[in-house]
């Protein structure tokens, strides 16, 4: 069995691998020794575990995992992968996009791919048909969008998303939530669009926290993971211990 941590900017997850299988995966918004024992103690079984950390907890985690005999390996820019990693700067590449790239070229092998993660940044990330990730392109997420709005004018207020049919605003609060959802919308169609252009077999792939809100709404045909990620990480831990 083996244990794989994600920890990200907002939320962290936990999750059991067992061969393919995948078993309680839990959301947390901070890691503490605790959980890592009380997952330890529900599964003896597990040997070896990977970490993927942009937060503080990394080293916490692999001692507390090292001193109960599990292998730990850190996810960073110099860790092999089953895919060649074309970014010219390797060591600033969120290790989520590489997992989730990772992911989405084991499930459609020899295809071009566009990958969209909804996470705190909107990231999207190409992968061609020769197993090569190319990179890709970040800009604000969707909660992003709307602090930012609130926090960089002095008038106009912090709106939540919600759904919402109106195609323009006629109040300031609706203004705000059509412009911010709508506009991810635009861009992710967009994006979609011009790169369909270029490949007509393109699959498209959606993960992270905002994907269920955005997928049905995009013109596009799409597929959903929302633990692609966890998935990615545990095939390059797999593919590491072989």
């Amino acid at each position: 069995m083996n244990l794989v941590i994600d920890i990200g900017n907002s939320i962290s997850k936990l999750a059991i691998f067992d061969q393919d299988s995948c078993h309680n995966i839990q959301t947390l918004e901070e890691i503490i020794e605790a959980d890592i024992q009380t997952l330890l103690s529900q599964y003896p079984g597990i040997t070896h575990s990977i970490i993927s950390s942009v937060r503080k907890e990394c080293p916490l985690a692999a001692g507390c995992l090292q001193e109960m005999g599990v292998s730990v390996l850190l996810l960073d820019h110099q860790t092999p992968v089953p895919i060649k990693n074309r970014y010219l700067t390797k060591e600033t590449l969120g290790y989520d996009r590489m997992a989730a790239a990772v992911e989405a070229n084991a499930r459609f092998p020899g295809q071009n791919i566009l990958l969209i993660d909804m996470g705190t940044a909107i990231t999207i990330d190409f992968i061609s048909a020769d197993n090569e990730y190319l990179g890709g392109n970040i800009s604000p997420g969707l909660l992003m969008r709307f602090r930012s709005l609130h926090e960089f004018t002095g008038r106009l207020p912090l709106v939540e998303p919600a759904e919402q049919g109106k195609f323009l605003g006629d109040d300031t609060q609706s203004a705000i939530r059509a412009g911010v959802q709508k506009g991810i919308i635009f861009e992710l169609d967009g994006y979609i669009n011009a790169q369909k252009k270029r490949y007509p077999d393109l699959q498209v792939l959606m993960t992270g926290g905002d994907a269920i809100f955005f997928d049905k709404k995009l013109k596009n045909s799409i597929f959903v993971d929302l633990n692609l990620n966890l998935f990615g990480l545990h095939r390059i831990l797999e593919y590491n211990v072989e």
